[in-house]
C-alpha cells in the first residue's frame, strides 16, 4: 500500500525532503563514514551501450555503472549497479527546475538537462501536490512486503521502479517493463523478491506504471507504457539520478 505524505509550501520544502530521502534512508541506515575519499577525476572512460544490448557501463575515477537487463516473471527488468566514491553523486532533480503543481516532464528531459549519466523516475508529486513513494521493500535485509500487504495495483503486474542499497556507496536502480505483450510487469512482492536476490538491504518503491523510465548515456533503455499500446514516456515531477 502507498504512503502519502501531505508536502506543503515551495519547493525548498519538498527538495529538502526529496534530498532527505536519497541521503538518509540509503546512506544513514548504515552508519555511513563522514568521511570520504574522492578519487580524482580522470578522463579514462568506458562507455557501452547500444540498442538491445544486454549489458552497458560506465567508469571513471569516482562513478562506476553496470547496467544488466535481466528477464523473470515473463518480464524485463533493468538493473543499475552504481557504486560511488561519494554520496555527492547521487542527486535529485525536478521537473522544468520548478516545483508546482502540474510542473512535469518526461524522465528523459529532465535528465538531460542536468547533464544526468543515469537517471530514474522518482515521485509522481505533481499531479495532487503530494509526495507519494513507498512502500519499503526490504528493510534491514528482509522482504518488507507480502502477498497479504498488497491490494489492487499493488498485487497487479504493472511496471516498476524501485531504489535500493547494497552496502556503503553501493546503490541499485531497477526498472520493470509491464503492461505489453513482451512483458507482463511485477506486483510489489515479486518486486520486493528480485531485489532481495541482488542483494539489497534497504529498497524503496517509487512511481510506477506509466511513469517507471530508465535513462542512460543519452537514451531511455526500458519500454515505457501508460496503455500497454504504445510506448511512450509519461512526464513526472523528478528524478533520482547519478551524475556531476
Amino acid at each position: 500500500m502507498f504512503r502519502y505524505l501531505k508536502v506543503h509550501g515551495i519547493g525548498l520544502l519538498y527538495g529538502v525532503l526529496l534530498t532527505g530521502f536519497t541521503v538518509y534512508l540509503f546512506m544513514d541506515t548504515f552508519f555511513i563514514s563522514k568521511v570520504y575519499r574522492v578519487a580524482e577525476e580522470t578522463e579514462e572512460q568506458d562507455i557501452v551501450l547500444e540498442n538491445n544490448q544486454e549489458e552497458a557501463s560506465y567508469e571513471d575515477g569516482n562513478i562506476s555503472i553496470t547496467l544488466t537487463e535481466y528477464r523473470e516473471e515473463d518480464t524485463s527488468i533493468y538493473v543499475a549497479d552504481i557504486v560511488l566514491s561519494s554520496p555527492e553523486y547521487l542527486k535529485t532533480a525536478f521537473a522544468q527546475n520548478s516545483y508546482g503543481k502540474n510542473v512535469t516532464e518526461k524522465t528523459s528531459e529532465i535528465a538531460e538537462g542536468v547533464n544526468a549519466m543515469l537517471a530514474i523516475n522518482g515521485d509522481y508529486y505533481g499531479a495532487q501536490e503530494l509526495l507519494s513513494f513507498g512502500p519499503a521493500l526490504i528493510e534491514n535485509g528482509t522482504i518488507a512486503v507480502t502477498e497479504e500487504d498488497e491490494v489492487g495495483k499493488a498485487m497487479a503486474s504493472n511496471p516498476r521502479t524501485a531504489i535500493g542499497i547494497i552496502d556503503n556507496l553501493h546503490y541499485v536502480f531497477v526498472v520493470s517493463d509491464g503492461r505489453t505483450e513482451e512483458s507482463e510487469g511485477l506486483s510489489l512482492l515479486e518486486l520486493a523478491e528480485f531485489m532481495d536476490g541482488l542483494g539489497v538491504e534497504t529498497a524503496y518503491n517509487l512511481d510506477g506504471g506509466g511513469s517507471s523510465t530508465m535513462y542512460f548515456n543519452g537514451e531511455v533503455i526500458n519500454t515505457p507504457t501508460t496503455d500497454g499500446r504504445s510506448v511512450k514516456e509519461r512526464s513526472v515531477s523528478d528524478i533520482v539520478y547519478i551524475g556531476y
